[in-house]
């Protein structure tokens, strides 16, 4: 009998960042950013961008599109300081070290909206690695990163949370 001696994808300090936050960040949500960012996405719905409709539908104004919360926290990245898959390097699930895997991807997201967002919320964003582990595919093994980022209001209201996945592959 065979034994495999292949090394594993995921080591002790890939390991060590299950449980650790990966990323922390905060911005403010502004009413013509979030219109802006609604138009171009092609999305007019009026409780966006009229206050009456708004407040007749139970909204005290204008609310931000829900996806709109992610790009909230973001910051501004050169295209040179992207990386291959076009994720800008140094933020998250991507610095966790897997050197037998140098592919990575997205994997997926999952998002729960709890309360709107409005012109003035500050939020912050808080990233942290739930679980790291080798599977096999149909096209080989590859490592699954799953990570929680939780979207906090300044009062401490969480508005939203987003459970996603990144691929990495040798």
């Amino acid at each position: 009998m065979t034994q495999s001696h292949e090394q594993p994808l995921v080591g002790d300090d890939a390991r060590a960042f299950i449980g650790k936050v990966t990323n922390e960040a905060e911005g403010i949500v502004v009413k013509k950013e979030f219109q802006r960012w609604a138009a171009a996405v092609k999305d007019r719905n009026p409780l966006y961008f009229d206050a009456d409709f708004a407040r007749a539908h139970g909204y005290r104004d204008v609310i931000a599109p829900p996806l709109y919360v992610q790009y909230v926290t973001l910051g501004v990245a050169d295209l040179d300081q992207l990386r291959p898959d076009g994720i800008p390097g140094g933020t998250g699930s991507g610095d966790i070290p897997l050197p037998r895997c140098p592919r990575r991807m997205a994997g997926g997201d999952d998002m729960t909206f709890y309360e709107p967002i409005y012109d003035g919320d500050v939020i912050r964003a808080v990233r942290t690695v739930t679980d790291i582990h080798e599977k096999k595919g149909r096209s080989g093994a590859f490592v699954l990163v799953t990570s929680t980022t939780v979207y906090t209001r300044q009062d401490g209201t969480v508005v939203a949370e987003n459970n996603a996945s990144m691929i990495a592959r040798p």
